[in-house]
């Protein structure tokens, strides 16, 4: 067969199949099948994710909580959010997860943890985890949702830990060099402290295509230029910055597509902590709302992923301002009076 008829079939048959009638596939189930009113504990479920993963390590743990105050690991974290959304009839066929999280490879880390729940996730983020997916993005990932199901969406900015507790940093498999991490988070920083201190130079490669997304981080992170200057430490306060700016970002996506919906959307934003390859990674939730159908908050389910107050700060008479300004903010509402 000459080169120039075997093309010819080939698009024949590829136009054929286009309007070939699809076919029906049923959604995967999700490795753990966890659905309303199973007998099994949903923790216990959990456990079989990270059975054969780092394990917690107390010191390190502690080097986390005292740069991070109420970060919890992900084991904790996917244990309890599955556990409160299977309460509202959550599972790994009727669910969706939809992400908004850095492209760098550690932030796959907590969605592979989720993904062993409910399933491969929609992608809706882009560098530093902003959602460059945007409203477009967003209206395309709802019609995924199953019908008559439920959706989670989980979203943040990441940093690094480094395992002598430097902030900023991290250790990659594989690579002798404990690296930046979040890599495109620095270069705005960088780029604001430029301009802050004085003597950056605005160009227009902000604008070109090939490097769009790292412009907008940069643009994004502008009105923060102040509040990270005067920091006690500017690598800590850079992710509650970021996270900041896509919340905004978010809630306003979510706002606008709530008519996609189906039966209910939970939000679920925070820190993503990625440590080294022997410990467990971390996330500082910041939000977690469960929204229904018509788009509304129903219920802010925050105290139920983390009631527990911390330690060193148990009223306002014995908090310093700058213990207490770490604090993320739901955790300054729980801070309880002697």
């Amino acid at each position: 067969m000459k080169l120039s008829s075997a093309i010819l079939l080939i698009g024949s048959l590829a136009s054929a199949s286009a309007f070939a009638p699809a076919r029906v596939a049923t959604r995967a189930p999700s490795s753990l099948n966890i659905v309303p009113g199973d007998k099994q504990d949903v923790a216990d479920k959990v456990k079989e994710i990270f059975a054969k993963g780092p394990k917690v390590d107390a010191a390190f743990d502690k080097i986390v909580q005292e740069r991070f105050p109420g970060a919890i690991n992900n084991q904790d974290l996917v244990t309890k959010t599955v556990d409160i959304l299977a309460g509202k009839g959550y599972s790994g066929s009727n669910t969706l997860l939809a992400t908004s999280l850095c492209c760098d490879e550690l932030a796959r880390q907590l969605e592979d943890d989720f993904n062993q729940v409910y399933g491969n996730n929609f992608n809706l983020g882009g560098l530093s985890g902003f959602p460059f997916a945007g409203n477009t993005g967003f209206g395309a990932m709802a019609a995924h949702i199953p019908d008559d199901g439920y959706c989670l969406v989980v979203y943040g900015p990441h940093v690094g830990i480094a395992a002598d507790g430097t902030v900023g940093k991290v250790e990659r498999s594989g690579i002798a060099l404990v690296d930046t991490c979040c890599g495109s988070a620095v270069a705005a920083s960088n780029y604001l402290k430029g301009i802050t201190d004085g003597g950056a130079v605005i160009t227009t490669k902000l604008q070109e295509f090939s490097d769009f997304q790292q412009g907008a981080v940069q643009e994004l992170i502008l009105p923060h230029g102040k509040r990270l200057a005067e920091a006690k430490d500017r690598m800590i306060e850079l992710p509650y910055a970021l996270y900041d700016s896509q919340d905004m970002l978010m809630r306003d996506i979510v706002t606008k597509g709530s008519n996609g919906i189906k039966r209910g959307l939970a939000l679920l934003g925070g820190i993503q902590i990625n440590t080294g390859p022997n410990t467990l990674d971390y996330f500082v939730p910041m939000r977690f709302d469960y929204m229904n159908y018509r788009g509304d908050v129903a219920e802010e389910m925050l105290p139920q992923l983390v009631p527990q107050v911390i330690p060193h700060l148990k009223n306002e008479e014995e908090t310093n301002s700058s213990e207490k300004s770490r604090a993320p903010w739901f955790l300054r509402k729980f801070v309880k009076s002697s």
